[in-house]
């Protein structure tokens, strides 16, 4: 315990000593202990005293206090690590009923921490600790050591690697019925089981989860996606009762056979998908949420062919847009976020023969989802592929499409990013409309790219007035030899593309 409370940035111990120093009891609580037990980096730092707010308030130069429940965030402005730049500190409580299943209707403050203790949601959240040095009371001043309060097995469970409540597990999801969905989310994030008698306090209350404000709900969820183990989350929420209430629509995908490209049910190949996209750290909440939501239409657009012998899911992308958006729009995600897993489920599709696609389909897929995003959209046919059950090396026409993206994506060697146009050609040599313009275009631009320091209002008008006195024959000689030289230096760009993705 040594080693880790030394992990324990100072601006928290002073917080802490700021209390203590004051003649008042301080631990720090919850999540916090609970990831100093297990060497994960806190989050944030959550303080528990006997001081009162108004007390509190007074010990610290900058404070929030703006609700019911006596939480005052001490702001440190001058700290640079976004975690620490608030640092809630609450009274000692304990709390009455719940009767929206959602906040308590009353609080009360107690000099005693273990009645605190009490009303915490989980065992490895209900520990407690001092730090060295730090004295609780007038008896333990100048005391050696640290004082870890665990009245109800949390490092035991911790050891097990078990979420289980404090308490009966029906009181704890009756008092925040929100508790339901965090204990899947712990158990995704730290890997953990949940014990027998939690698991069937959240079956048995699994509907007052609709209950919960969808912001809240969205909060836990967006977590469960962001986890390592986001696929196991999804999959106990579906066991647990809870997915009915959060995303119906993806337990429609139960139990339903695909065609024969698939060796998976639309539900086991959406949460493959997603298992995927989260075993990349980097990959984002829209990659992930597209991952799982990109077959969410099949189930509704399933068809059966005479003809082909097997299931058809005509139009399901179009449809999965439509429903991702409604969905995420129900539990209060951003707009940006919908539109952005709207457009992937949408366009998750873009892969055909890649003998037969053109290069102008690959620029609609990328005006579609936009330069930004289109690689993002690969990700998301990449987590589409390991669901099928496909091997996780990339194939050949993955290959190439990457080789098109860049290809479609690369700028063109174009006049128009020369400094001069047709129009200012025409009124400095004195000619109308015809093609010893574009003549003119083509050998400046060649000579730019030769040198593109030429690129200049300066000497291009210069250059212009003396190509303007060649012969057309001429111009029209060397405007062909420009065009040619430009063409071999596309070519070679392009070949450098394909090699570097292996493809022809």
């Amino acid at each position: 315990m040594k080693d880790k409370i030394k992990e324990i940035p100072v601006i928290v111990t002073e917080t802490l000593t700021a209390l203590t120093s004051a003649g008042f009891e301080a631990y720090l609580v919850g999540g916090c202990v609970r990831d100093l037990l297990l060497d994960i980096k806190p989050k944030d730092w959550d303080v528990t005293t006997n001081a009162n707010p108004e007390e509190i308030q007074k010990l610290y130069k900058k404070t929030v206090y703006e609700n019911k429940y006596g939480t005052v965030g001490v702001i440190n402005e001058s700290v640079k690590d976004i975690t620490l730049r608030e640092i809630q500190i609450t009274p000692y409580r304990t709390e009455t009923t719940y009767s929206d299943k959602r906040r308590p209707d009353n609080v009360v403050f107690t000099t005693d921490i273990k009645d605190d203790l009490k009303r915490r949601d989980f065992t490895i959240n209900a520990m407690a600790l001092s730090l060295p040095n730090v004295s609780i009371n007038e008896k333990s001043k100048g005391q050696i050591g640290y004082i870890l309060l665990d009245i109800f097995n949390g490092q035991e469970d911790l050891a097990q690697k078990i979420i289980r409540t404090v308490g009966n597990p029906k009181d704890r999801f009756n008092e925040d019925a929100l508790r339901m969905l965090r204990a899947v989310r712990l158990a995704s994030e730290l890997g953990f089981k949940v014990s027998h008698e939690t698991e069937n306090g959240i079956k048995e209350n699994a509907k007052h989860i609709k209950e919960i404000a969808p912001e809240r709900i969205k909060d836990e969820l967006a977590k469960i996606i962001m986890s390592f183990r986001a696929g196991e989350g999804i999959r106990m929420m579906q066991y647990y009762g809870l997915l009915e209430y959060i995303m119906p629509e993806l337990e429609e995908g139960i139990g339903i056979e695909q065609n024969k490209a698939h060796k998976f049910t639309v539900w086991d190949h959406n949460i493959k998908a997603l298992e995927h996209a989260a075993s990349k750290e980097n990959w984002p909440l829209e990659i992930r949420m597209a991952a799982l939501l990109h077959d969410v239409g099949k189930p509704k657009s399933r068809r059966w062919s005479e003809e082909k012998g097997d299931w058809t899911f005509y139009g399901h992308d179009v449809l999965g847009a439509k429903m991702a958006t409604k969905m995420l729009a129900r539990l209060k995600f951003s707009k940006d976020t919908i539109d952005l897993v709207a457009k992937f489920v949408r366009h998750h599709l873009f892969f055909s023969d890649t003998e037969k696609i053109t290069l102008s389909a690959v620029r609609r897929t990328v005006r579609n989802v936009g330069k930004d995003h289109v690689w993002d959209l690969m990700k998301v046919r990449f987590a589409d592929r390991i669901g099928m059950g496909r091997p996780k090396e990339t194939p050949y026409r993955l290959r190439k499409y990457e080789a098109m993206i860049e290809e479609a994506m690369r700028s063109p060697l174009s006049v128009t990013a020369l400094k001069i146009g047709g129009q200012e050609i025409m009124k400095l040599i004195k000619i109308n409309p015809g093609p010893k313009i574009g003549y003119i275009l083509h050998i400046l631009l060649d000579e730019v790219l030769d040198d593109p320091k030429k690129n200049t209002t300066e000497y291009l008008q210069k250059r212009t007035i003396e190509l303007g006195a060649l012969a057309d024959k001429d111009l029209e000689k060397l405007a062909k030899q420009a065009k040619d030289k430009k063409n071999e230096l596309e070519q070679a760009e392009i070949k450098q593309i394909r090699q570097k993705w292996w493809v022809k």
